[in-house]
């Protein structure tokens, strides 16, 4: 039986293909002990007293106007019932002309005919409100 110890005699020494990582340790050690040494000095502020904040706004926003529409056409202005499309055509233009505008939220029921929904859209527009929107039942959790 033959062992092989040391370089077999040509005079070549192989070469070593790991990177030598302890320098790269050193001066990272060495970077880290400088920013922490540096970093209290930097942070360092001179104590001032700041004001204080108020918080007023500057206009108030209206309240919305909640309008309901049951299955008969009916119609609820922030839950008080309006006789007719005419009726509901003078309020919105009294609240038309008000600055900022108010938002008109329609909820109609599941079961009311587009057409209820309609009139009050068409209402809406001709007493000149900007903004309608639709109140729906959001989707139940997990689908």
């Amino acid at each position: 039986m033959a062992m092989a110890i040391g370089n077999d005699g040509d005079g070549e020494d192989e070469v070593n293909s790991t990177i030598n990582t302890t320098p790269l340790v050193d001066v990272m050690l060495v970077l880290l002990i400088i920013f922490l040494i540096t970093i209290p000095v930097v942070t360092h502020t001179v104590p001032v007293k700041l004001p204080s904040e108020t918080n007023q706004p500057y206009k108030t926003k209206p309240e919305n106007i909640n309008l309901a529409i049951d299955k008969e056409g009916q119609m609820f202005w922030n839950e008080a019932p309006v006789a007719d499309t005419a009726a509901l055509f003078e309020k919105l233009k009294k609240v038309a002309v008000m600055v900022p505008q108010p938002e008109l939220h329609i909820r109609g029921d599941q079961n009311a005919q587009y057409k209820y929904v309609g009139k009050v859209i068409l209402t809406a527009q001709r007493a000149g409100i900007a903004k309608v929107g639709f109140v729906t039942e959001p989707p139940p959790r997990g689908g």
